[in-house]
């Protein structure tokens, strides 16, 4: 049998190819992380947001150009907040920032869609519509309702009040509609300063599939903000450099879950 030798060229081109296949290939997520998840008392009442393109569990990203809008969805009216959104530097890169003040007894969603994304390595585009809650004053009402968005994944159990080892359960829409056997993309978001520990890239971004009607289930092991993307192909192309390119979009929700502390009496 005849072997065939490759060229220094092409030897390197099948080396390069190698190493992009094993390189890691982190997970992208919008993110809108509040600085509480629950307010409870009026002289502490404001909350801010931290809203950024990034890769939570590795904790680095990318620019997030100025989003297409940004609301607060409450007393099922949606306001635009965009306009109060404060460009910042997160190293050197643009992040946003936004600060709200509970007036009132209630359940609000924040609710961030951005510019499209160029992803070149996926050869895509990426749109994340982005939701985070946060419950005021002990009223938590609402919180099962779809906002109407494009995509979006709805609360099958109460955001506001969840622990670590509880199981989230949660119900994708994509146009109003249940998403089956789609996949939903899972990362850990550690803090502002800090990087996520992994046996393995597997554990990096954790993965689950919904059922024939659209929901999901999945049981953080640790306390913080975890983060969830249902990804589904839109029906539409965007163009890149005259090409049609396909769009990838992400219904993210992001929910706290809290560390459990028995009391002394239940102990």
């Amino acid at each position: 049998m005849r072997k065939t030798l490759l060229q220094p060229a092409a030897v390197f081109a099948a080396i390069a190819l190698a190493f992009c296949a094993a390189a890691p290939a982190y997970a992208h997520f919008g993110m809108v992380i509040p600085s509480k998840p629950t307010v409870t008392d009026a002289a502490d009442s404001q909350v801010d947001f931290d809203i950024k393109f990034w890769h939570p569990f590795e904790n680095n990203g990318m620019t997030l150009a100025k989003p297409v809008s940004f609301k607060v969805y409450s007393d099922g009216k949606a306001t635009d907040a965009l306009a109060d959104l404060k460009e910042k530097k997160t190293g050197d890169l643009v992040t946003w920032s936004y600060s709200w003040k509970a007036a009132r007894p209630g359940v609000a969603a924040f609710v961030l869609e951005p510019q499209p994304y160029w992803e070149p390595a996926e050869d895509k585009f990426i749109i994340h519509y982005t939701k985070a809650y946060v419950d005021a004053f002990g009223d938590d009402e609402g919180w099962n309702e779809p906002l109407g968005i494009k995509t979006e994944i709805v609360p099958r159990a109460k955001p506001g009040g969840v622990y670590a080892g509880n199981t989230f359960v949660g119900k994708v829409l994509l146009d109003g509609k249940a998403v089956p056997n789609g996949e939903v993309e899972v990362e850990w978001y550690p803090g502002p300063d800090r990087k996520g520990d992994a046996p393995s890239e597997s554990m990096v971004t954790q993965v689950t599939l919904t059922d024939e009607n659209g929901n999901f289930a999945f049981t953080p092991p640790a306390p913080g903000w975890w983060g969830f993307a249902a990804l589904n192909d839109a029906d539409y192309k965007l163009k890149s450099d005259g090409q049609d390119k396909d769009v990838e979009l992400g219904a993210v929700l992001w929910v706290y879950f809290h560390e459990f502390r028995p009391s002394e009496a239940a102990q």
